[in-house]
C-alpha cells in the first residue's frame, strides 16, 4: 500500500481577513512532492483556511491513490485534535468542514500528527502566496511558486534543544556571552562591545542555540550582532550606541508568542481581596463583563490571536469565552495557568491577613518558599507550576500567536521569568483587572517581554 504525506496550513491576515491555503502531498517513501495546491479563498479566519488547507491536500492525495494510507501533518493543533477525535468541535463554522475532511478517506486510513510551525513550511508559503495572489487581484500560480525551495524534509527533524528552559533569562545571557567570547578568540575581528552587558537587554533573544556544546557560526554572528553598533546606531557625538538586537538573527524563524490577559474584575477585585484557586470561585461582575467585551473588540481588531488556552477557574473561562466569540476561535483549558491557591486567606484583605496572620505574612512577603496560612501554595511552588505549563504551550504553539486567559500571579512569574528578574518582583508589578502583556519565546530558549499591563482598550 502506498502511504503519503499530506502537509497543509491555512492563514489569515486579519482573522477573519484576506486569507488563503496552501497543501502538499509527498511520497512518504522517497520524499517527492507529488502535488502542491494553493488558493486565495477570500475573507476568512485562521481556522477554516487551516480546514480548506487540510481539504484540499486530502482530496489531492486520494485522487493520486484512493487507497494509500495518509499521515496528516499540520501545525494546526486545534484541527490535528480534533479530527483525531480528542477535541470536540463547537463551532458551528468548523463542523461541516471536519465532517467533509473526515468523509474523503474510509475511517481509519488517515492519521493525524501536530508539527511544529517550522517543520511545516511549504506549506505555509504555498499558503502566503495564495494570500500575495489574492492581495493582488489574482489566483495563485503554480508555475510561479517558490514554496518547494528549502522544503524541510518529510521526515521530523529532532527539535533543537536549547541550552535552558524556554524563557530562561539567565542561561540566554550565559549562551550569549559564550558565543561573543568565542567569536573573539577566533580569526574574526574583535568586535567593540556595546554600551550595556548582554544579558540586561531584550537582545540575547537573537542568539541561535544549537543544544550542544561547540557554539556555532550562527551564534557568534548573533552575538557579535548583539555586541556591535549597527552604522545607523551612533549618537548625534559619535558615541557608539547598543545595537537592537531583535533582527540580529532571522534564522531563529517566529517565535510563539504569548498574549496574556488578566481576567475581567469579579465582585472582590475593587475590594482587593485575595482570591486564589482554593477560594469561592467567583464569575465576573458587570464590570467584568464589560471589560471582557471590549478587550475582545481589540484583540478582534488586532488580528493576530491565533489559538486560546484559558485557566480553568470561572472568571477566566467567561472572559475567554467573550474573546472566543469575537474571534470564532475554541477555547482550550490548562490546569497550569490557574492562580495560587492563597489558603485561610481567600477572601480576606491584606489588612485583615496582616491582622489575623502577622508572622505568616511577613514570611510568605519575604521568602518565595513560604506558603500562605493553611497549606497554600507559595510562590516558588507556583513557579514551578507555571515554568511547566510555559514549556508545554511553547512546544505546542510553536510559531503562533495565542491567548493565555490567566491571572495575576501566573502573568507577573511569566514576566518575571522571561526578565530573570528574583522572585521579588512579583511585588513591583502592576496588573490590572483586564490588562494585556505580551511575551515572545525564541527557538533558541529566549524570550523578549514586548508590552505589560496595556490597559488602552478598556478608556474612551
Amino acid at each position: 500500500m502506498r502511504e503519503f504525506i499530506v502537509e497543509a496550513d491555512g492563514g489569515s491576515r486579519g482573522n477573519p481577513g484576506p486569507a488563503g491555503y496552501g497543501s502538499v502531498v509527498i511520497d512518504a517513501a522517497t520524499g517527492e512532492t507529488l502535488v502542491e495546491r494553493a488558493e486565495y479563498i477570500g475573507i476568512a479566519t485562521n481556522n477554516v483556511a487551516e480546514y480548506r488547507g487540510l481539504l484540499a491536500g486530502l482530496r489531492a492525495a486520494r485522487e493520486l491513490d484512493p487507497a494509500a494510507s495518509v499521515r496528516v501533518r499540520m501545525d494546526s493543533k486545534l484541527v490535528v485534535e480534533q479530527m483525531s477525535g480528542r477535541w470536540k468541535i463547537k463551532h458551528p463554522g468548523m463542523k461541516p468542514l471536519a465532517a467533509e475532511a473526515a468523509g474523503i478517506y474510509p475511517p481509519g486510513q488517515v492519521t493525524y500528527e501536530w508539527i511544529p510551525r517550522e517543520h511545516n513550511k511549504h506549506a505555509d508559503r504555498l499558503a502566503n502566496e495564495a494570500m500575495d495572489a489574492g492581495k493582488r487581484g489574482e489566483q495563485w500560480d503554480p508555475g510561479a511558486s517558490m514554496a518547494a525551495l528549502n522544503a524541510p524534509s518529510p521526515v521530523s527533524p529532532a527539535p533543537r534543544t536549547p541550552s535552558g528552559p524556554p524563557g530562561d533569562a539567565t542561561a540566554g545571557a550565559a549562551k550569549a556571552r559564550q558565543a561573543l567570547a568565542e567569536g573573539r578568540a577566533g580569526s574574526a575581528p574583535a568586535p567593540t562591545t556595546a554600551g550595556g552587558p548582554l544579558g540586561d537587554t531584550a537582545g540575547t533573544a537573537t542568539v541561535t542555540g544549537t543544544g550542544t556544546a561547540a557554539t556555532s557560526d550562527a551564534d557568534r554572528r548573533a552575538a557579535r550582532t548583539l555586541a556591535s553598533p549597527s552604522p545607523s546606531s551612533a549618537s548625534a557625538s559619535g558615541q557608539a550606541q547598543p545595537a537592537v538586537g531583535w533582527g540580529a538573527a532571522p534564522d531563529l524563524g517566529a517565535p510563539a508568542t504569548f498574549v496574556l490577559l488578566r481576567h475581567g474584575e469579579t465582585p472582590l477585585t475593587p475590594e482587593k481581596r485575595f482570591s486564589g484557586s482554593g477560594g469561592s470561585d467567583p464569575a465576573l461582575s458587570a464590570v467584568g463583563r464589560e471589560q471582557a467585551e471590549r478587550v475582545a473588540d481589540a484583540l478582534a481588531r488586532r488580528g493576530t490571536v491565533q489559538h486560546i488556552v484559558a485557566s480553568p477557574l470561572a472568571r477566566t473561562r467567561e472572559t475567554a469565552a467573550a474573546v472566543a466569540a469575537r474571534l470564532g476561535l475554541e477555547v482550550a483549558v490548562d490546569d497550569g495557568l490557574r492562580e495560587t491557591d492563597f489558603g485561610a486567606w481567600e477572601g480576606l484583605t491584606f489588612g485583615e491577613v496582616r491582622e489575623r496572620y502577622p508572622d505568616d505574612l511577613n514570611a510568605w512577603l519575604s521568602d518565595p518558599q513560604a506558603e500562605p496560612t493553611g497549606g497554600g501554595e507559595s510562590f516558588a511552588a507556583t513557579a514551578v507550576r507555571i515554568a511547566a505549563a510555559r514549556d508545554k504551550l511553547v512546544a505546542a504553539y510553536a510559531g503562533r500567536t495565542v491567548l493565555l486567559v490567566t491571572h495575576v500571579t501566573p502573568i507577573k512569574t511569566l514576566v518575571r521569568l522571561a526578565l530573570g528578574a528574583p522572585p521579588e518582583s512579583l511585588f513591583r508589578m502592576e496588573l490590572s483587572a483586564a490588562s494585556l502583556s505580551v511575551v515572545a519565546y525564541y527557538a533558541d530558549g529566549n524570550a523578549s517581554v514586548r508590552l505589560l499591563n496595556d490597559t488602552s482598550h478598556l478608556r474612551g
